[in-house]
Protein backbone atom coordinates (compact mmCIF):
# COMPACT_ATOMS: atom_id res chain seq x y z
CA UNK A 1 0.00 0.00 0.00
CA UNK A 2 2.89 2.34 0.72
CA UNK A 3 4.37 1.65 -2.72
CA UNK A 4 0.97 2.13 -4.36
CA UNK A 5 0.43 5.50 -2.65
CA UNK A 6 3.86 6.62 -3.79
CA UNK A 7 3.25 5.57 -7.40
CA UNK A 8 -0.25 7.11 -7.47
CA UNK A 9 1.16 10.41 -6.20
CA UNK A 10 3.99 10.36 -8.78
CA UNK A 11 1.61 9.63 -11.66
CA UNK A 12 -0.82 12.34 -10.53
CA UNK A 13 2.00 14.89 -10.24
CA UNK A 14 3.30 14.06 -13.73
CA UNK A 15 -0.15 14.30 -15.32
CA UNK A 16 -0.77 17.62 -13.55
CA UNK A 17 2.46 19.05 -14.95
CA UNK A 18 1.61 17.80 -18.45
CA UNK A 19 -1.85 19.39 -18.30
CA UNK A 20 -0.51 22.68 -16.91
CA UNK A 21 2.26 22.74 -19.53
CA UNK A 22 -0.22 22.29 -22.37
CA UNK A 23 -2.40 25.10 -20.99
CA UNK A 24 0.58 27.42 -20.49
CA UNK A 25 1.85 26.83 -24.04
CA UNK A 26 -1.59 27.74 -25.40
CA UNK A 27 -1.58 30.87 -23.23
CA UNK A 28 1.86 31.84 -24.53
CA UNK A 29 0.79 31.32 -28.15
CA UNK A 30 -2.29 33.47 -27.56
CA UNK A 31 -0.17 36.21 -25.98
CA UNK A 32 2.22 36.22 -28.94
CA UNK A 33 -0.66 36.27 -31.44
CA UNK A 34 -2.32 39.26 -29.72
CA UNK A 35 0.92 41.02 -28.78
CA UNK A 36 -0.09 41.06 -25.12
CA UNK A 37 3.15 41.47 -23.17
CA UNK A 38 1.49 41.18 -19.75
CA UNK A 39 -0.09 37.86 -20.74
CA UNK A 40 3.24 36.66 -22.15
CA UNK A 41 5.02 37.54 -18.88
CA UNK A 42 2.37 35.59 -16.97
CA UNK A 43 2.89 32.56 -19.21
CA UNK A 44 6.69 32.73 -18.85
CA UNK A 45 6.36 32.92 -15.05
CA UNK A 46 4.05 29.89 -15.14
CA UNK A 47 6.62 27.96 -17.21
CA UNK A 48 9.31 28.78 -14.65
CA UNK A 49 7.05 27.51 -11.88
CA UNK A 50 6.44 24.29 -13.84
CA UNK A 51 10.19 23.82 -14.22
CA UNK A 52 10.64 24.09 -10.44
CA UNK A 53 7.84 21.58 -9.86
CA UNK A 54 9.36 19.16 -12.37
CA UNK A 55 12.78 19.46 -10.72
CA UNK A 56 11.27 18.78 -7.29
CA UNK A 57 9.39 15.74 -8.63
CA UNK A 58 12.56 14.49 -10.32
CA UNK A 59 14.33 14.45 -6.96
CA UNK A 60 11.38 12.62 -5.37
CA UNK A 61 11.66 10.02 -8.13
CA UNK A 62 15.23 9.32 -7.04
CA UNK A 63 13.91 8.00 -3.71
CA UNK A 64 13.41 4.49 -5.04
CA UNK A 65 15.73 2.55 -2.76
CA UNK A 66 14.59 -0.39 -0.67
CA UNK A 67 14.45 1.65 2.55
CA UNK A 68 13.98 5.17 1.18
CA UNK A 69 10.36 5.51 2.33
CA UNK A 70 11.20 4.68 5.95
CA UNK A 71 11.77 6.92 8.97
CA UNK A 72 15.40 7.85 9.69
CA UNK A 73 17.76 7.93 12.64
CA UNK A 74 20.48 10.59 12.48
CA UNK A 75 23.37 9.95 14.85
CA UNK A 76 25.86 12.77 15.50
CA UNK A 77 29.23 12.39 17.24
CA UNK A 78 31.74 15.12 18.07
CA UNK A 79 35.26 14.62 16.79
CA UNK A 80 38.52 15.26 18.61
CA UNK A 81 38.92 18.80 19.87
CA UNK A 82 36.92 19.01 23.07
CA UNK A 83 34.53 21.93 23.47
CA UNK A 84 35.02 23.19 19.91
CA UNK A 85 33.93 19.94 18.27
CA UNK A 86 31.19 19.36 20.84
CA UNK A 87 29.72 22.78 20.10
CA UNK A 88 29.88 21.99 16.36
CA UNK A 89 28.11 18.67 16.95
CA UNK A 90 25.28 20.51 18.71
CA UNK A 91 25.04 22.95 15.78
CA UNK A 92 24.62 19.95 13.45
CA UNK A 93 21.97 18.47 15.73
CA UNK A 94 19.99 21.71 15.55
CA UNK A 95 20.51 21.88 11.74
CA UNK A 96 19.00 18.43 11.15
CA UNK A 97 16.13 19.02 13.55
CA UNK A 98 15.31 22.28 11.76
CA UNK A 99 15.57 20.55 8.37
CA UNK A 100 13.18 17.84 9.53
CA UNK A 101 10.69 20.42 10.77
CA UNK A 102 10.92 22.27 7.42
CA UNK A 103 9.99 19.09 5.55
CA UNK A 104 7.10 18.38 7.88
CA UNK A 105 8.64 15.37 9.60
CA UNK A 106 8.00 14.57 13.24
CA UNK A 107 11.31 15.12 15.05
CA UNK A 108 12.29 13.25 18.23
CA UNK A 109 15.53 13.46 20.22
CA UNK A 110 16.23 9.82 21.14
CA UNK A 111 19.64 10.10 22.84
CA UNK A 112 21.66 13.07 24.11
CA UNK A 113 25.10 13.08 25.71
CA UNK A 114 26.06 16.59 26.82
CA UNK A 115 29.60 17.96 26.67
CA UNK A 116 31.49 19.01 29.78
CA UNK A 117 31.42 22.77 29.08
CA UNK A 118 29.18 23.23 26.04
CA UNK A 119 27.70 21.36 23.12
CA UNK A 120 27.24 17.60 22.92
CA UNK A 121 29.44 14.54 22.73
CA UNK A 122 26.75 12.67 20.82
CA UNK A 123 23.05 12.72 19.99
CA UNK A 124 20.55 10.63 18.04
CA UNK A 125 17.51 12.11 16.28
CA UNK A 126 14.54 10.19 14.89
CA UNK A 127 12.76 11.74 11.88
CA UNK A 128 9.31 10.30 11.22
CA UNK A 129 7.76 10.86 7.81
CA UNK A 130 7.45 9.45 4.30
CA UNK A 131 10.87 9.44 2.64
CA UNK A 132 12.86 10.64 5.66
CA UNK A 133 15.64 8.09 5.16
CA UNK A 134 15.67 8.53 1.39
CA UNK A 135 16.33 12.25 1.76
CA UNK A 136 18.75 12.11 4.68
CA UNK A 137 20.85 9.06 3.76
CA UNK A 138 23.44 11.07 1.81
CA UNK A 139 24.37 13.06 4.93
CA UNK A 140 26.47 10.24 6.42
CA UNK A 141 30.10 11.28 6.74
CA UNK A 142 32.38 13.84 8.34
CA UNK A 143 31.31 17.49 8.47
CA UNK A 144 33.98 20.20 8.89
CA UNK A 145 33.54 23.67 10.43
CA UNK A 146 35.96 26.61 10.09
CA UNK A 147 35.30 29.69 12.24
CA UNK A 148 36.67 32.17 14.78
CA UNK A 149 36.24 30.26 18.02
CA UNK A 150 33.90 31.83 20.60
CA UNK A 151 35.87 29.85 23.21
CA UNK A 152 39.28 31.27 22.25
CA UNK A 153 40.18 34.52 24.02
CA UNK A 154 42.74 35.21 21.28
CA UNK A 155 40.01 35.03 18.61
CA UNK A 156 41.91 32.55 16.48
CA UNK A 157 40.41 30.53 13.66
CA UNK A 158 39.63 26.91 14.54
CA UNK A 159 38.69 23.84 12.48
CA UNK A 160 36.27 21.35 14.04
CA UNK A 161 34.94 18.00 12.90
CA UNK A 162 31.84 15.95 13.68
CA UNK A 163 30.56 12.67 12.26
CA UNK A 164 27.03 12.03 11.05
CA UNK A 165 25.54 8.56 10.51
CA UNK A 166 22.07 8.04 9.01
CA UNK A 167 20.17 4.75 9.08
CA UNK A 168 16.52 3.74 8.57
CA UNK A 169 14.01 2.80 11.24
CA UNK A 170 12.77 -0.62 10.20
CA UNK A 171 9.42 -2.24 10.95
CA UNK A 172 8.55 -5.81 11.90
CA UNK A 173 8.15 -6.84 8.26
CA UNK A 174 11.94 -6.77 7.90
CA UNK A 175 13.61 -9.71 9.65
CA UNK A 176 16.98 -9.13 11.29
CA UNK A 177 18.53 -12.05 13.17
CA UNK A 178 20.38 -11.05 16.34
CA UNK A 179 22.02 -13.57 18.66
CA UNK A 180 21.67 -12.54 22.32
CA UNK A 181 25.18 -13.94 22.94
CA UNK A 182 26.55 -11.29 20.57
CA UNK A 183 25.23 -8.42 22.73
CA UNK A 184 26.65 -6.52 25.69
CA UNK A 185 23.96 -4.53 27.47
CA UNK A 186 24.96 -1.77 29.90
CA UNK A 187 22.71 0.42 32.04
CA UNK A 188 23.62 3.84 33.42
CA UNK A 189 22.07 7.03 34.69
CA UNK A 190 20.64 9.50 32.21
CA UNK A 191 22.61 12.69 31.57
CA UNK A 192 19.60 14.90 30.77
CA UNK A 193 18.03 17.63 32.84
CA UNK A 194 17.09 16.71 36.41
CA UNK A 195 13.63 15.93 37.68
CA UNK A 196 11.60 13.21 39.31
CA UNK A 197 13.06 9.75 38.58
CA UNK A 198 15.64 11.32 36.20
CA UNK A 199 19.35 10.88 37.05
CA UNK A 200 18.31 8.82 40.11
CA UNK A 201 18.09 5.33 38.59
CA UNK A 202 20.05 3.40 35.97
CA UNK A 203 17.31 3.81 33.36
CA UNK A 204 19.52 4.57 30.33
CA UNK A 205 20.53 1.60 28.16
CA UNK A 206 23.52 1.03 25.90
CA UNK A 207 23.74 -2.04 23.63
CA UNK A 208 26.97 -3.13 21.92
CA UNK A 209 26.84 -5.63 19.07
CA UNK A 210 30.16 -7.41 19.58
CA UNK A 211 30.70 -8.90 16.07
CA UNK A 212 30.34 -5.51 14.34
CA UNK A 213 31.23 -3.09 17.13
CA UNK A 214 27.97 -1.18 16.56
CA UNK A 215 26.87 0.73 19.68
CA UNK A 216 23.41 2.24 20.26
CA UNK A 217 21.96 3.99 23.30
CA UNK A 218 18.70 5.44 24.54
CA UNK A 219 17.99 7.49 27.66
CA UNK A 220 14.91 9.56 26.83
CA UNK A 221 12.39 7.36 28.65
CA UNK A 222 12.06 7.05 32.43
CA UNK A 223 11.61 3.30 32.12
CA UNK A 224 14.67 1.12 31.54
CA UNK A 225 12.38 -1.35 29.76
CA UNK A 226 11.25 1.28 27.24
CA UNK A 227 14.81 2.52 26.70
CA UNK A 228 15.95 -1.07 26.12
CA UNK A 229 13.20 -1.65 23.56
CA UNK A 230 14.08 1.55 21.71
CA UNK A 231 17.81 0.76 21.77
CA UNK A 232 17.12 -2.75 20.44
CA UNK A 233 15.05 -1.25 17.62
CA UNK A 234 17.92 1.12 16.81
CA UNK A 235 20.36 -1.81 16.73
CA UNK A 236 18.17 -3.72 14.27
CA UNK A 237 18.05 -0.58 12.12
CA UNK A 238 21.84 -0.16 12.21
CA UNK A 239 22.41 -3.78 11.21
CA UNK A 240 19.90 -3.44 8.38
CA UNK A 241 21.57 -0.22 7.17
CA UNK A 242 24.96 -1.95 7.27
CA UNK A 243 23.55 -4.65 4.99
CA UNK A 244 22.22 -1.98 2.59
CA UNK A 245 25.64 -0.32 2.54
CA UNK A 246 27.30 -3.68 1.81
CA UNK A 247 24.96 -4.29 -1.12
CA UNK A 248 25.53 -0.79 -2.45
CA UNK A 249 29.31 -1.18 -2.17
CA UNK A 250 29.14 -4.42 -4.13
CA UNK A 251 27.02 -2.78 -6.81
CA UNK A 252 29.41 0.16 -7.04
CA UNK A 253 32.41 -2.14 -7.31
CA UNK A 254 30.98 -3.35 -10.62
CA UNK A 255 30.99 0.18 -12.05
CA UNK A 256 34.00 2.19 -13.12
CA UNK A 257 32.67 5.37 -11.46
CA UNK A 258 32.15 5.16 -7.74
CA UNK A 259 31.17 7.65 -5.07
CA UNK A 260 32.63 7.48 -1.56
CA UNK A 261 29.71 7.55 0.80
CA UNK A 262 30.85 5.66 3.86
CA UNK A 263 31.67 6.63 7.39
CA UNK A 264 34.96 8.52 7.72
CA UNK A 265 34.73 10.40 4.44
CA UNK A 266 34.64 14.18 4.71
CA UNK A 267 31.63 15.29 2.71
CA UNK A 268 31.07 18.99 3.44
CA UNK A 269 32.90 22.07 4.73
CA UNK A 270 31.18 24.98 6.47
CA UNK A 271 33.30 28.17 6.55
CA UNK A 272 32.05 31.05 8.72
CA UNK A 273 35.29 33.11 8.81
CA UNK A 274 37.05 34.83 7.09
CA UNK A 275 34.37 34.39 4.41
CA UNK A 276 30.95 32.73 4.22
CA UNK A 277 30.71 29.46 2.30
CA UNK A 278 29.31 25.95 2.55
CA UNK A 279 30.76 23.51 0.01
CA UNK A 280 29.86 19.89 -0.65
CA UNK A 281 33.04 18.00 -1.48
CA UNK A 282 31.25 15.26 -3.45
CA UNK A 283 29.06 17.27 -5.80
CA UNK A 284 30.64 20.75 -5.76
CA UNK A 285 27.35 22.39 -4.72
CA UNK A 286 27.97 25.56 -2.71
CA UNK A 287 26.03 28.12 -0.68
CA UNK A 288 27.21 31.57 0.37
CA UNK A 289 24.62 31.67 3.16
CA UNK A 290 25.93 29.32 5.88
CA UNK A 291 23.37 30.56 8.39
CA UNK A 292 20.52 29.46 6.12
CA UNK A 293 22.13 26.04 5.74
CA UNK A 294 22.60 25.73 9.51
CA UNK A 295 18.93 26.68 9.86
CA UNK A 296 18.00 23.61 7.83
CA UNK A 297 18.25 24.66 4.16
CA UNK A 298 19.75 21.33 3.05
CA UNK A 299 17.52 20.24 0.16
CA UNK A 300 19.89 21.59 -2.52
CA UNK A 301 22.83 19.56 -1.17
CA UNK A 302 20.75 16.42 -0.64
CA UNK A 303 19.20 16.57 -4.12
CA UNK A 304 22.62 16.84 -5.79
CA UNK A 305 24.02 13.95 -3.74
CA UNK A 306 20.97 11.77 -4.53
CA UNK A 307 21.37 12.50 -8.23
CA UNK A 308 25.07 11.64 -8.03
CA UNK A 309 24.25 8.29 -6.44
CA UNK A 310 21.96 7.41 -9.32
CA UNK A 311 24.27 8.56 -12.14
CA UNK A 312 27.51 7.37 -10.49
CA UNK A 313 29.27 10.51 -11.72
CA UNK A 314 32.17 11.71 -9.57
CA UNK A 315 32.91 15.44 -9.31
CA UNK A 316 36.51 16.57 -8.78
CA UNK A 317 36.08 19.06 -5.97
CA UNK A 318 38.78 20.79 -3.93
CA UNK A 319 38.21 21.53 -0.26
CA UNK A 320 38.06 25.12 0.98
CA UNK A 321 40.66 26.68 3.30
Amino acid sequence: MRERRKLDAAIAATRAIEADLAGTVELLELAEAEGDEALADEAVAALADLARRAERDKVEALLSGEADALNAYIEINAGAGGTESQDWAEMLQRMYMRWGERRGFKVELIDYNAGEQAGIKSATILLKGEGAYGWAKTESGVHRLVRISPYDSSARRHTSFASVWVYPEIDDSIEIEINEKDLRIDTYRSSGAGGQHVNTTDSAVRITHLPTGIVVACQTERSQHKNRATAFSMLRARLYEAELQRREAEAQAENSAKTDIGWGHQIRSYVLQPYQLVKDLRTGVTSTSPQEVLDGALDLFMAAALSQRVTGERAEVEDVD
